[in-house]
């Protein structure tokens, strides 16, 4: 079956295709279909961006569609960035590097011991027939005071993930997709595939 995926993101077409072409999905970017359109996420938490974002491209090109929205939630700031995370500073000039300097710049007042930080991610399928799946998933760190490592991308080099005792930029990436927030959104949409009927590879 193929699905388009409604990002720009190859970075993101890797990770996610790594798990997805187990549930038997052939995953595009929605680019290589001629489809270039940026939804404005007007929603107010993960799961409604995630609908949206999917619902456009699946009436942009007729194709089921696959939609994530995920960002980092540090509980210092109150959540913050949250859905925010790939537009936290509204500075268009900040790329993933920038941003996540931000990040630890606006988080230098807090103390260790009170860094803690989640990501999360929500996956949602959709197709033309009006199916609609949804999955959250959540992971569970800490912030650093630098970066570390040179794997993943956004902010994984200052999230420390306490049971590898490392950053998520510091473990390969089968290692991180095996327990990431966006691994096990994944799992759970697939358990989800499962019950509504796609065959199980």
């Amino acid at each position: 079956m193929k699905v388009v995926l409604a990002s720009h993101n190859p970075h993101k077409l890797k990770e996610i295709s790594k798990i997805t072409e187990k549930f038997g999905i052939e995953l595009v970017l929605q680019s290589e279909l001629g489809v270039d359109i940026d939804v404005e996420e007007t929603g107010s938490t993960f799961e409604e961006n995630s609908f949206q974002k999917a619902e456009a491209v699946m009436k942009a090109t007729g194709l089921p569609a696959l939609a994530d929205d995920s960002g980092i939630a540090v509980d210092a700031l109150n959540g913050e960035p949250g859905i925010y995370s790939a537009r936290y500073g509204f500075d268009e000039s900040l790329d993933d590097w920038g941003r996540m300097m931000l990040l630890l710049k606006n988080t230098e007042h807090v103390p260790d011991g009170q860094r803690q930080a989640q990501f999360v991610c929500v996956i949602t399928f959709i197709t033309p027939e009006g199916q609609m799946i949804q999955a959250r998933g959540e992971i569970h760190g800490e912030l650093t005071r630098e970066p570390r490592g040179e794997n993943g991308f956004g902010y994984d080099p200052i999230f420390f993930y306490p049971p590898f005792g490392k950053t998520t930029a510091e473990v390969s990436p089968d290692q991180k997709n095996a327990v990431s927030h966006r691994g096990v959104a994944l799992q759970k949409f697939y358990e989800k595939m499962k019950e509504a009927g796609y065959a199980d590879k």
